[in-house]
């Protein structure tokens, strides 16, 4: 809905969330005090691309930022030189590593290294969020113990539309035929047969309190927890919270990953590893510009969901230009001064109180005014 329109000093009279967030009603708040931290990740002499022999350290347990104009060296120093080396030393294998001379530090806590990236969660137009935060597995075992399936022999994998047996056999579970034209895009229309709903109608009779697969897929996660919470199927409820903590509430179970913006498809990622997160193993995330296309209302959700990967042990490592997000780091690492040859340069670095003393640093003639 349309909630304010006109000039900015309109829209600062409205009632609307933007508004409230622009005429300081609303806040996403600097945090009360910085964490500290013991262990941390040492690179000396990163010189790949355009960075001039720096060393920078990289506290871990804790958010640590990296920021710095456009060109400044932000994602060499993390995606080419961190990332990789990293990887390795906890027996993964990804790229060659770009040019530094030594890595060393406190690391032994890090099991493992995730680096997460605003591509989409799934190639195939059946992938959606549920079946990626492995929710889908619940539900599809709670429409089985059904006393309907029970006597129709129904098992869990009649309830899936990947494989053959419960779903539509005209779309194959797609909800949609694809018509290839010779010249022209392809054309998806309608699957007659099911009418949009992927399964075949024998299954669809099968419900749980009045809901079919299909009803239930076609609820949002907001809703999707009220419903399973009124009887009492937590463990779906606790699958499919992260994803309300992370601001998707509004995502239907179903909707195809496909239809999911960069940033919707990261979040899901994020609360994919929410849902995981209580595990021994403790992990170094690494995030890329995380707030793209976020609205200061999502900024605030996202910050809630770091800080719980952090209270559960993990590290989070974050390359941001975001204000709001960078105000909120336990410690920043501020390249540049300036983009290109003249950047790559470790300008400075600590707490955001600590960046906005170097008069050298952009990042921090713009951060003074957030704190």
């Amino acid at each position: 809905s349309v909630v304010a329109f006109g000039t900015f000093d309109d829209i600062l009279k409205s009632n609307s969330l933007t508004a409230s967030y622009l005429n300081g009603k609303l806040t996403i708040e600097v945090p009360a005090k910085r964490r500290s931290f013991k262990n941390y990740i040492n690179i000396i002499g990163a010189r790949e691309n355009n960075l001039k022999n720096i060393n920078v350290t990289f506290p871990l347990n804790v958010l640590t930022v990296v920021t710095g104009v456009s060109g400044s060296g932000k994602s060499t120093l993390v995606k080419k030189i961190l990332y990789p080396a990293i990887l390795k030393e906890t027996g993964g294998y990804g790229e060659k590593t770009g040019q530094f001379t030594k890595f060393d530090g406190k690391f032994g806590n890090i099991s493992s290294v995730e680096f997460v990236d605003q591509n989409p969660i799934g190639r195939s137009s059946r992938s959606n969020p549920v079946t990626y935060i492995k929710a889908y597995d619940d539900i599809r075992d709670l429409f089985s113990s059904q006393k309907l399936s029970k006597i129709r022999g129904y098992q869990p994998k009649h309830f899936s539309f990947n494989v053959d047996g419960g779903r539509c056999e005209t779309c194959k579970g797609e909800g949609q035929v694809t018509i290839e034209m010779q010249f022209m895009a392809d054309v998806h229309l309608e699957c007659e047969t099911c009418g949009g709903k992927r399964f075949k109608k024998d299954i669809l009779e099968v419900k749980f309190e009045g809901k079919s697969i299909d009803d239930v897929l076609n609820l949002t996660i907001d809703d999707a927890i009220s419903f399973f919470k009124e009887f009492k199927q937590d463990k779906v409820v606790n699958k499919l919270q992260p994803l309300q903590d992370v601001g998707l509430g509004y995502v239907t179970l179903g909707q195809s990953s496909s239809t999911l913006s960069g940033g919707e498809a990261q979040r899901i990622k994020l609360a994919s590893f929410l849902v995981k997160g209580n595990s021994k193993e403790k992990a170094l995330f690494i995030f890329d510009e995380p707030t793209t296309g976020l609205h200061f209302h999502d900024i605030q959700k996202l910050l809630k969901s770091f800080n719980a990967l952090i209270e559960k042990g993990h590290s989070i490592i974050v390359v941001e230009h975001n204000l709001d997000l960078i105000k909120c780091a336990d410690y920043v690492i501020d390249l540049g001064p300036v983009g290109g040859d003249e950047g790559g340069h470790l300008v400075a670095s600590g707490a955001p109180e600590d960046v906005i003393k170097v008069k050298e640093s952009y990042t921090g003639k713009y951060l003074k005014n957030k704190l």
